[in-house]
């Protein structure tokens, strides 16, 4: 294990939407997260969100959630106090990460909640990015196929986040080969990236 994350704490999350804009309308309408200690899993938070609002045809394509699924799932205001309760204190993992927390951000500011000017976030994209330069793309599924996971990908929130999870102890190995071994080093360069309320 490297140095300094053993005794480390990370939520790995993944939110599905109904759309691509949390400004312009667009809702949560599934979180998932795993939360890591030492890279060990300890926990597991998943839920749909009924958004209270339609949905585009294209989100459903991308996630194959419908309006019926929906129905009888609780309410933002019932599900993201939990996610909230869930991610405190930990360093934030996600693949295109600001998406999410981009929605995570404004849900959470419609009830009152505030993420944190200082939240610790890396992005495994960007680790992707700077570790794999060589790969032609850096989607989740092409970062998985490159580090020798089962790269398919179902697009439903805790799918995407057990492959993200997967996807980031790979890199964690192949950041160690860049001599890029301990917590504080490799928060310097991927992070943690001061998100602000937007």
């Amino acid at each position: 294990m490297m140095e300094g994350l053993a005794n480390a704490r990370f939520v790995v999350l993944d939110v599905e939407t109904t759309g691509l804009s949390s400004r312009h309308g667009d809702r949560i309408i599934e979180v998932a997260a795993i939360k890591c200690e030492g890279l060990r899993v300890m926990d597991r938070f998943e839920s749909l969100v009924n958004p209270q609002r339609p949905l585009s045809y294209g989100a459903y394509r991308v996630n194959r959630i419908s309006a019926e699924m929906l129905n009888g799932a609780p309410l933002a205001a019932d599900v993201l106090p939990q996610v909230h309760r869930f991610i405190q204190g930990s360093c934030l993992v996600g693949h295109n990460i600001k998406f999410d927390l981009g929605f995570l951000r404004h849900e959470f500011s419609s009830l009152g909640l505030s993420l944190g000017k200082e939240v610790a976030v890396l992005d495994t994209c960007q680790m992707a990015r700077a570790l794999l330069p060589e790969l032609g793309g850096h989607s989740l599924r092409e970062v998985a196929y490159a580090v020798g996971l089962d790269a398919f990908q179902q697009h439903r929130a805790m799918a995407d986040v057990e492959m993200t999870y997967e996807v980031f102890r790979a890199l964690l190995q192949v950041a160690q080969r860049h001599d890029i071994y301990s917590m504080p080093l490799l928060m310097r360069m991927f992070g943690p990236r001061p998100v602000g309320e937007g």
